[in-house]
């Protein structure tokens, strides 16, 4: 068993990874910009330091005795940007993975474990992948034997994505979809994501190795709506609204001091990246879960 730094370890998907790694024995450290926050967020017996990856002074006693780190940062209300704040995908993911793994590698760290995104690759142009193509090209250089995940749509309990939409089917008599709703996408269960990086790091199959990860399905937005209504039990027709009205709306929203939505989250939502699972399948041994199975937390309790 090692010990594991996670940074981002209080957010959506770094919190699963969290607990998936302290279900194997090793030894976790969380590290938190705000570590007076994290503590009550961390399950008993994990360890939180204060450490942010745009300040690299923070970065060495973060990581000291760290023997593998876990890179699962994200800026607060990803996907919206905020410049004014410092919270876009350049300098969190990019340059803030750059920082990270620079201390990763003065602290001797023995292995280095990444949640990129699916698509990255040379010629995308969006903030978010020149973001994590950065990071990537600073792991791959660092000497550091490393494991990159590039995985699709996550979604879980607690993300904002996909239960924004059973919100609105709670609330409202239709559920409203950005675009066509043709867009496919491969939604990957958070736990899923969480098993492959706990996986990773019992076999040497992994090593230096990127794997593309999504759900088991390649579904549009529409069918993955109606699964979701379909679980919660309830009705609702779809309303589909054009891109560029949704971007247009969004335009002044993103000046606002905590801008709830953007044109350029509007890019991100209907970005269609689909994956082969083959690979990560192979070297793994993973089970992917279905969307309806992986969404049952949404269903009614019993009467």
């Amino acid at each position: 068993m090692a010990v594991v730094v996670v940074a981002g370890g209080t957010g959506f998907i770094g919190s699963y990874i969290v607990r998936r790694l302290t279900q194997d024995g090793h030894r976790v450290i969380v590290m938190s910009r705000d570590p007076g926050k994290a503590r009550g967020q961390v399950p008993d017996g994990v360890e939180v330091r204060a450490g942010d990856v745009t300040d690299g002074a923070t970065l060495g006693p973060a990581l000291a005795g760290a023997e593998v780190v876990v890179c699962a940062v994200q800026f607060p209300n990803h996907p919206v940007e905020n410049p004014r704040r410092g919270h876009t995908y350049i300098r969190v993911d990019g340059e803030g993975t750059v920082r990270l793994v620079g201390a990763a590698r003065k602290a001797g760290v023995s292995r280095f474990v990444y949640i990129s995104g699916a698509g990255t690759r040379e010629g995308q142009t969006k903030p978010w992948f020149r973001a994590k193509l950065m990071a990537e090209k600073a792991i791959r250089e660092s000497g550091i034997p490393y494991t990159i995940f590039r995985p699709s749509w996550v979604y879980g309990p607690e993300d904002r994505s996909l239960n924004k939409f059973a919100t609105f089917a709670r609330l409202l008599p239709f559920v409203p979809v950005i675009g066509s709703g043709r867009t496919r996408v491969q939604p990957l269960y958070v736990e899923d994501l969480a098993d492959a990086v706990a996986a990773s790091l019992r076999t040497g199959a992994a090593l230096n190795r990127t794997y593309d990860i999504g759900g088991p399905q390649e579904l549009t937005m529409d069918e993955i709506i109606r699964t979701m209504l379909r679980v919660m039990g309830r009705r609702r027709p779809l309303l589909h609204s054009p891109a560029w009205l949704m971007k247009a709306a969004a335009w002044p929203l993103q000046f606002l001091p905590t801008p709830p939505f953007s044109p350029g989250a509007v890019d991100f939502v209907l970005m269609e990246e689909l994956v082969d699972n083959g690979q990560v399948l192979q070297d793994l041994g993973l089970t992917l879960t279905p969307l309806e199975r992986g969404l049952s937390y949404l269903r009614p309790e019993p009467r």
